[in-house]
């Protein structure tokens, strides 16, 4: 099973998003980065409780579930810190780890042992991916 995690955002899925959600008219091109373009601190609830009521396949999910890390990486940043959002996120990489591995690997940054050179949420990444994988 390990080869059918999504690997990336597809454009398909991209375009299949922005049809469901609202982005903001400069937001709406497809780039290799949409998703972190996209990301917004302010709306990580909105992103939320649209993953959790919205009816996603598998790669929207990830696409979206991108997104949805980015913005609460940048809302850490920022000092913003929501532990019931915080708990969503990781309730769904935990449940639905099938879809997000890549997700939950990207951000975790294993391969860098100083965590200064990591992204701030890398430090509940690798509790997630050390509680998953081992």
């Amino acid at each position: 099973m390990g080869n059918e995690y999504p690997k990336y955002v597809t454009e398909k899925a991209i375009n299949s998003l922005k049809t469901k959600i609202n982005f903001q008219q400069s937001e709406t091109s497809y780039s290799q980065d949409w998703e972190y373009e996209v990301s917004d601190s302010s709306r990580i609830k909105e992103f939320m409780y649209l993953y959790e009521n919205i009816e996603l396949n598998k790669d929207e999910q990830f696409a979206l579930m991108t997104v949805i890390v980015s913005s609460y990486n940048d809302a850490l940043e920022e000092g913003k810190i929501d532990e019931e959002i915080q708990e969503k996120i990781l309730f769904f990489l935990f449940n639905e780890s099938d879809i997000h591995r890549n997700i939950i690997l990207e951000w975790a940054m294993l391969d860098e042992e100083d965590l200064s050179n990591c992204y701030v949420i890398a430090p509940i990444m690798r509790e997630l991916a050390k509680h998953l994988y081992g």
